[in-house]
């Protein structure tokens, strides 16, 4: 039985499941809070890469959701995961400073955002919590991607009320505090903290901003955090189908997403980005450094140095 009492509505969230296949999407990494954080059941291998080569939302099915389950768990940590050596992460690097186009983010390793995705609530009064700020219900998918937009980690399953900051708070990735090497660090919007631990993130300056170099740093930033925004929009466009008949697949998408980028095949998004929103200053839950300092050390250096000629397309 699960660590805590569940309610209808709780339950009424995903009808027609046997409760205790659900069981891991409260215990998962440790976390007992009782909040709702959907898990992957479904993946089919039948399909073929690419919204122009035959796959339909008919490809992922719900089968035996405790044998699927580990089954998409498996591949996710194949194709969804961080690079494990310096020689992984130098492209990657090498990538987001030819976004940006400046040498000042040589050292980006990442781009971090939060993705709403729409679902039907529970029913009842347990439903509110997964309004957001546009009122529609969601889920909140976090995930980390590559300068070519390849998901390397995600978090998913906080209802929509929850905000970025800390959907990121509760993650593995910020609690393990183990990503990346010294010097590196993730791009993030304005509602996220600037950090330089537990997790190195670079923020944008806030409005107003003060002065030319912070404004010059804040375009070369938008310019490579963008990336997982287009990750988003191109996911959301291939899989639109799918995301709205079932809550179970959003790893799963996940997981297509970065096999079809792989395969070479590219959608245009057809979503808008989504807005930033303001930080928010919650609890935290581990000690903090802050990283303006880091960032003003960024900044100096794109008013000094030259930018780096733009040498390939990163979609």
């Amino acid at each position: 039985m699960p660590p805590h009492e569940v309610s209808q509505a709780e339950r009424g969230a995903w009808p027609g499941r046997p409760w205790e296949c659900y069981w891991a999407s409260y215990t998962r990494n440790g976390d007992t809070d009782g909040v709702p954080r959907l898990r992957p059941w479904c993946f089919s291998s039948g399909w073929q890469a690419g919204h122009h080569t035959g796959w339909s939302p008919d490809c992922l099915q719900c089968l035996d959701p405790l044998s699927t389950a580990s089954s998409t768990e498996s591949l996710s940590h194949k194709v969804i995961h961080l690079p494990k050596t310096q020689y992984e992460l130098q492209p990657i690097s090498r990538g987001f400073a030819g976004l940006a186009r400046h040498r000042a983010f040589f050292k980006a390793a990442g781009a971090i955002d939060g993705c709403h995705v729409h679902v039907k609530p529970p029913s009842g009064p347990d439903g509110q919590c997964y309004r957001n700020r546009k009122l529609f219900p969601s889920i909140i998918l976090q995930a980390v991607c590559d300068h070519q937009g390849r998901f390397i980690d995600i978090y998913v399953g906080r209802p929509g009320s929850v905000h970025d900051s800390r959907v990121l708070r509760y993650s593995p990735l910020y609690r393990s505090s183990l990503y990346l090497p010294p010097g590196h660090f993730i791009l993030a919007d304005g509602g996220y903290p600037c950090l330089q631990h537990p997790l190195p993130l670079i923020t944008p300056y806030k409005r107003p901003i003060q002065g030319v170099g912070a404004q010059r740093f804040n375009s070369h930033h938008s310019r490579a955090r963008s990336i997982i925004e287009r990750a988003f929009g191109m996911m959301k466009t291939r899989f639109r189908a799918i995301f709205l008949q079932a809550l179970e697949v959003i790893t799963a998408c996940a997981i297509l997403h970065n096999i079809c980028l792989g395969a070479g095949d590219i959608v245009a998004p057809e979503d808008e980005p989504e807005e930033d929103e303001a930080e928010d200053e919650g609890e935290n839950g581990l000690e903090t450094v802050s990283g303006a300092p880091w960032r003003d050390q960024l900044s100096a250096e794109v008013s000094a140095l030259e930018e780096v000629p733009p040498d390939h397309q990163y979609l």
